[in-house]
């Protein structure tokens, strides 16, 4: 009996096949219902939490995925997690600061690090990323990084969105803290911020452009990379740090000079 009931399972696809027309048809209406209602609900989502006082203090990039990155065509708030994975190592451990609602963590970096520990000071912003982007290796931990960052050696850190909300002297102290959580000193540090951050609330720092960002990590790292992305309504800065090779340096074995 069992032998015949896998021979059916197996055989599903085929019997199937004559109907694949009317099936994809089908699904094809289910799916496009489906992403209409998620633009929709996401749309209105977006305008309560960001039309409403008070602004949050985090973004909720499931308005980005459903929502903002189909109206306006800006793949920007993307970037962010590819330029790190870049630089992580696989299988290796991360610490993310400032981790908002987690999307990043989950999507991007979960997949890669053996385990993450994803930070931020903001309760709402931790209770988000643990309903709405949980996974196995991640923990989510509240911690403001300027009194309590995390303890631990790590391979990889991600500073994303989240430096310009410290002072000059409060980034100058955490570059140190940073250094020394990398394992063996020899880990990257990796991240992001844009050249508006002064309408943005909480930030303390606006960087004025690259160099002014590459002067925190030339004391402490021998390897800096720095570039920007240019879109109609930002510009993005993003940085690689480290002591050993970072990517599109020399000795990083992912391109051909």
């Amino acid at each position: 009996m069992n032998n015949i009931i896998k021979k059916v399972v197996r055989n599903v696809p085929y019997i199937l096949k004559p109907l694949k027309p009317f099936l994809v048809s089908i699904f094809e209406i289910e799916a496009w219902i489906t992403r209409r209602w998620a633009t929709s609900a996401h749309k209105r989502l977006f305008r309560t939490e960001w039309g409403i006082p008070e602004k949050p203090e985090f973004f909720d990039h499931h308005i980005d995925l459903y929502y903002s990155w189909q109206k306006f065509r800006m793949a920007h708030w993307l970037e962010r997690g590819i330029f790190s994975t870049l630089a992580i190592k696989r299988d290796g451990t991360l610490l993310e600061l400032g981790c908002g609602d987690g999307f990043n963590s989950r999507n991007f970096y979960s997949g890669l690090a053996k385990s993450v520990i994803a930070c931020d000071f903001n309760k709402n912003a931790i209770t988000t990323a643990r309903r709405k982007n949980k996974a196995p290796n991640i923990d989510y931990v509240l911690a403001d990084i300027r009194y309590a960052m995390p303890e631990g050696d790590f391979d990889n850190i991600v500073w994303e969105s989240a430096i310009e909300h410290c002072t000059e002297e409060e980034i100058k102290a955490l570059m140190i803290i940073i250094k020394d959580r990398l394992i063996k000193k020899k880990g990257t540090l990796s991240g992001h911020t844009r050249s508006d951050t002064k309408a943005l609330q909480q930030c303390k720092y606006e960087f004025k452009d690259m160099a002014d960002l590459k002067r925190f990590f030339t004391p402490h790292f021998k390897n800096v990379i720095v570039f920007e992305t240019v879109f109609s309504n930002r510009l993005n800065i993003y940085f690689w740090a480290s002591d050993a090779v970072i990517p599109f340096s020399n000795g990083w074995e992912h391109w051909i000079n």
